[in-house]
């Protein structure tokens, strides 16, 4: 046999740089938790999301803790421009401005939270059924859908709230009937491209039943674009209850919603402008932040952003 010479320096031992230039230094992380780092980086959606916990806070704990309740009238305060007993000044009728606007957050954002969780309930599993199987029962469910979707849905809750009435219950079971639409649509669209996908095959060749496919395995995988069109949706929904108030659909007195608010200051716009800006800056502010928080999900939740 013949002997092979052999550089000795190629076999000298790693140096303690080299070992620590070979480590990964990225901790492994489940997907949701990438999301949440992911998110925790975009500076203006924690923002809105911090905003949005204390503004639940406070419409919660606010009128609780105000010495002035949001139906105590008393005229002889009545239009008083902000002060220190009357931070966001009286109404008409001497009603706390400050108080109103939180109780009427309390209504804005229960109509909001609601028809989410209407449009997460209905919406999931319409669209889900539809996507998932497909053939004659897709095209009549999404015939249903496309015939309700040429309906303009804000003019669809108006005549629901004439036949039904007016009142919170009324706006929530308005709301909640229509706003599931953009909801089933985008389900089945994700249903259809997760439904020829490997792991739903061998699901199926293990005996897993339909609904079992459906619930366990495609709908969480298409959580990322049902977690985005519920959050976008709450703005949505705190509109249109504020418009249905502004033109008097919306909950009776003495109760006070943000479109309620509204309506009444029209009157004395010109005298009285802060009656109006109070609303109107919470309508904006709370939009805005539901809105960004959705644009900071949308990004957390693509895939393709992830670095």
């Amino acid at each position: 046999m013949e002997n092979l010479n052999i550089d000795k320096n190629l076999w000298q031992p790693l140096s303690q740089e080299d070992r620590d230039s070979e480590k990964i230094l990225r901790p492994s992380m489940t997907y949701w938790q990438d999301v949440w780092r992911r998110l925790k980086n975009n500076k203006v959606a924690m923002g809105s999301l911090v905003f949005l916990i204390f503004l639940v806070v406070i419409a919660i704990f606010g009128p609780m803790m105000a010495k002035y309740s949001y139906s105590d009238q008393n005229l002889l305060n009545a239009n008083q421009t902000p002060n220190a007993d009357h931070w966001f000044g009286t109404d008409s009728h001497g009603r706390d401005l400050y108080v109103r606007v939180l109780y009427g957050a309390r209504i804005s954002l229960t109509v909001g939270i609601v028809a989410s969780i209407i449009n997460l309930v209905i919406g999931v599993l319409y669209g889900g059924i539809a996507g998932y199987f497909g053939g004659k029962i897709d095209n009549i469910m999404m015939r249903i859908v496309d015939i309700l979707y040429t309906i303009p849905l804000t003019l669809y809750v108006i005549l629901l709230m004439v036949v039904m009435g007016t009142g919170l219950n009324a706006i929530l079971v308005a709301i909640g009937s229509v706003y599931w639409i953009n909801m089933a649509r985008i389900v089945r669209g994700q249903i259809l491209s997760l439904k020829e996908q490997e792991y739903v095959l061998a699901a199926k060749t293990l005996g897993a039943s339909d609904f079992r496919i459906l619930i366990m395995h495609l709908i969480p995988n298409a959580m990322g674009p049902i977690i985005i069109t519920m959050t976008m949706s709450i703005p949505s929904a705190i509109f249109t209850e504020a418009f249905l108030s502004f033109i008097g659909l919306g909950v009776s007195a003495p109760m006070a919603s943000w479109g309620v608010l509204a309506n009444d200051a029209l009157a004395t716009l010109s005298i009285y402008p802060y009656q109006l800006f109070f609303p109107s800056l919470a309508i904006s502010v709370t939009m805005l932040g539901f809105n960004f928080l959705g644009d900071g999900l949308r990004d957390a939740l693509d895939p393709r952003m992830r670095k």
